[in-house]
């Protein structure tokens, strides 16, 4: 399959882009076409076997449009709508002074006065309105063409509207000519006051002027797309041959050395293999502080150094960086449309015969009650210039684009419009922990050599440098440190939801959680003893087994980030659920779920598991549900989940399992995404409650129905009147720019939550084995921190945040074969 973007010329409405999308999906081999009218571009699905472009531009253009792959033959045309716009004013000033200058005191040349000089009078209003008529003749080439191909739009009413002003005053010449003749200066004057000449110039100058203000509003509503493309690079610092080179960015290859300084943009997304720099990464995430870049570290395209100096391997380059996949997320999600705008489409469509239906039908109904045909006919001719299919085609679009650009203006990227449309319904919110709640950069912290009689240390290098997992990296960053040796390994195994392992020097090895003892049959009291301990400060701990004897622990901490608590809060002070999902143990998953005060943790799930969990998430939710993590080991959860929100993005998988990614890595964005599609949801209401309210309570007035209380709508009026809605349409959209994003509060980071406790006296634990029976039971319930049964006094501290059902814990405590005293 094959998917091109065309730009498309000649769509002015709704209705045209409707027509457009009309003839591309008739032809067989398209799978999917999308016009968006405020770019005035197409995107094409198609199958090159069967079609090509030619075909396309073909239907294209036997529907009365012209359609072109070139993007960059639109920019080169020169803008001369402003000249045209005051050539046509001033004519109209002239015009509006003959034809309405009594009305103010002005008087007129004697020679076009008086009714003797009725035909001078009209000629001279004729030969005005012609370079009007001239200018703008694009509205009668395009209106008739799609009205006689039985696809009217926007033009089409204009034209028609226009048209029988002229019609109808050059019938007023005729007839003045004719009273004239017979001296009938009561004919004469009767015709001289209603040529409806200034009609039609005012008709088709406003429209424009409407027109033009609405092609202002409108690249404003672009400005997020034009402000990325500007990001991008064009020069690149490169190492060849010893020397710096600068040469284009689109040059620089993978594995290029590219030289960053400061004041540079960085023009590859590369890894830093020298020196250190403060890069400012607002550019792609949106975040203002400047983040230090060391060796080993990450950059990305379109960043800038604010200092220091770095040597950068090129991983990225050109149209594969992240801001080429910002800038191309962006363009499609605002091209996309909302199930929304898909309907009111749908009514765009059958607008404009239905407004063409009701000015004949005025006319004539007119007609037959007033027996006034002047009076007739400025009713049918108001029906024509007031109805408005752009405000009602606008209202969406436009509210989309804007909506979607501000959000990656501060790092949210939302793939498409009916993601955007529907975040608000979100109810539960589940996340993972390790990169989602916590920063993702664990650190070994307690490391236990058991069996001293092996490198330890070295087992656990070899293992885990294979390993992509946050774990491993922590453990391999400690071995580096340590100088560690690496031995050979042979049949190397990673086993999901436990660990790695492998063969050395014919000795099994085992690295990673405890969950292997039931497996190996590991009874150790004194090791159970050890994990409890570490675990119960929130330390993750990974066990060293050499054929099936534990030799060694390391227990690895991450740091809650900064905004968790905040974010955990905001997101429940308006209705939603959080929930954590973590395949930790319970113990370390509740010391974290307490410091950011998550109450629903759901722990030691096995990342097959987090999809069924989901699934059970969106069957009992009321609304809808979200899945928070870094999109690698949560790809199946994020594409489950009725919202997949990757967070920290920016990579291949992030991009491609997620509905949403959050490129600052901050959960308080989860609350940003919501709030914003709040936004743009009730600016695509309101415009739309707008649109259907001017189009009614226009049309109503145009059509004559309130005359008889004195109220009558001139034409002028209702061309001036149409020309506003869409204005109007496009400027509240653009309000959606003044959207804030939650900010930082200092007070609410890194806050220890007040963390209560309870203790049980509990008969029957003999040994360490069922002091981890006691402690599992505890932990199971919600809320509890952590529990910590003694066999010294046979009690067990139970630790919690806010209310814990005691009930429950007694109930686990006696079914897991032991008895609570007190």
């Amino acid at each position: 399959m094959m998917k091109q973007k065309f730009n498309v010329e000649g769509m002015t409405c709704s209705a045209c882009s409707v027509h457009v999308d009309k003839a591309v999906k008739k032809i067989d081999g398209v799978t999917y076409c999308n016009v968006n009218l405020l770019s005035n571009t197409m995107e094409v699905e198609y199958d090159e076997n069967k079609v090509s472009n030619i075909d396309i531009e073909k239907a294209v253009k036997d529907a009365g449009y012209k359609a072109y792959v070139n993007i960059l033959k639109q920019s080169k045309k020169k803008d001369t709508s402003l000249i045209k716009l005051i050539i046509c004013f001033s004519l109209l000033l002239i015009l509006m002074y003959i034809t309405m200058g009594h009305m103010v005191g002005l008087h007129l040349p004697k020679f076009l006065s008086g009714t003797s000089n009725a035909l001078r009078y009209a000629s001279v209003q004729l030969i005005l309105i012609i370079p009007i008529l001239i200018i703008y003749n694009r509205f009668f080439v395009s209106g008739y063409k799609k009205l006689f191909k039985g696809a009217p739009n926007m033009d089409s009413l204009i034209a028609l509207g226009a048209t029988a002003s002229i019609i109808y005053g050059i019938f007023a010449m005729i007839r003045m000519y004719q009273g004239l003749r017979v001296l009938d200066f009561v004919l004469v004057d009767e015709y001289r006051k209603n040529l409806y000449f200034e009609s039609a110039g005012m008709i088709l100058t406003l429209v424009s002027f409407g027109k033009y203000l609405e092609s202002i509003s409108k690249k404003k509503t672009t400005n997020a797309i034009t402000k990325l493309i500007g990001l991008a690079p064009k020069t690149a610092r490169v190492l060849i041959n010893e020397e710096e080179v600068i040469i284009d960015a689109k040059d620089v290859k993978v594995d290029d050395i590219v030289i960053v300084k400061k004041g540079d943009l960085v023009p590859v997304d590369g890894v830093v293999i020298d020196g250190s720099a403060s890069i400012e990464e607002a550019n792609i995430t949106g975040e203002s502080m400047p983040v230090l870049k060391n060796k080993k570290d990450l950059v990305y395209s379109s960043t800038t150094c604010s200092a220091g100096y770095l040597k950068i391997k090129a991983v990225k380059v050109g149209e594969d960086t992240s801001i080429s996949n910002i800038i191309k997320l962006v363009e499609e999600a605002s091209n996309s449309k909302a199930p929304i705008s898909k309907l009111v489409d749908k009514i765009a469509g059958i607008f404009v015969p239905v407004i063409i239906s009701i000015s004949v039908i005025t006319l004539i109904v007119s007609y037959f009650i007033l027996k006034d045909f002047e009076l007739s006919f400025n009713f049918a001719i108001s029906v024509l210039v007031i109805a408005c299919p752009c405000a009602l085609g606008l209202a969406t679009p436009v509210a989309i684009m804007v909506g979607t650009g501000k959000g990656a203006e501060n790092g949210l990227l939302i793939k498409n419009a009916e993601i955007l449309e529907k975040a608000h319904l979100v109810k539960t919110v589940v996340l993972d922990k390790t990169g989602t709640i916590t920063e993702g950069k664990p650190k070994v912290v307690d490391y236990i050599i058991i069996d001293k009689t092996v490198d330890v240390l070295a087992v656990a290098y070899t293992l885990e440098i294979m390993s992509e997992h946050p774990l491993a990296s922590a453990i391999c960053d400690f071995a580096k440190k340590k100088y560690s040796d690496i031995y050979e390994c042979v049949e190397y195994c990673q086993i999901d939801g436990f660990g790695i392992s492998g063969i050395i020097d014919n000795d099994e090895y085992y690295i990673g959680n405890d969950k292997i003892f039931k497996e190996y049959n590991i009874v150790d009291n004194e090791i159970i003893h050890k994990i409890n301990m570490l675990s119960k400060d929130g330390k993750t701990v990974l066990v060293v087994i050499k054929n099936k004897e534990v030799i060694g622990l390391f227990a690895i901490k991450d740091q809650v980030k900064p905004t968790s608590y905040q974010a955990v809060k905001a997101l429940m002070n308006i209705g939603i659920k959080v929930v954590m999902l973590t395949g930790d143990n319970i113990a370390t998953a509740n010391v974290i779920a307490s410091e950011v005060g998550i109450e629903n943790v759901i722990a030691g799930v096995f990342p097959i598991d987090k999809q069924t969990i989901i699934k059970e998430e969106m069957e009992n939710c009321s609304g809808l549900v979200a899945m928070v993590g870094d999109g690698v080991n949560d790809a199946l959860a994020l594409t489950t989940a009725d919202l997949g929100i990757a967070i920290g993005g920016g990579s291949d998988v992030a991009l491609e399992s997620s509905d949403i990614v959050l490129l600052r890595n901050d959960l308080l964005d989860v609350l940003n995404v919501i709030n914003l599609s709040k936004r743009v949801l009730n600016t695509i209401k309101g415009n739309l409650f707008w649109a259907f309210f001017y189009n009614c309570i226009g049309i109503l007035l145009a059509t004559g129905l309130l005359y008889g209380i004195g109220i009558k709508l001139n034409p002028m009026i209702g061309s001036l009147a149409m020309s506003c809605s869409s204005v109007f349409v496009v400027c509240n959209a653009l309000t959606i720019n003044f959207f804030k994003v939650e900010k930082v509060d200092k007070e609410l980071t890194n806050i220890k939550l007040d963390i209560k406790k309870v203790t049980l006296n509990v008969k029957g634990m003999m040994c360490e084995h069922c002091v981890k029976h006691v402690k599992d039971a505890c932990e199971k319930v919600t809320g509890v921190s952590s529990a910590t049964p003694s066999l010294d006094d046979n009690n067990v501290v139970i630790e919690y945040v806010g209310k814990i059902n005691l009930e429950l814990i007694i109930e686990n405590i006696t079914k897991a074969g032991y008895e609570v005293l007190k």
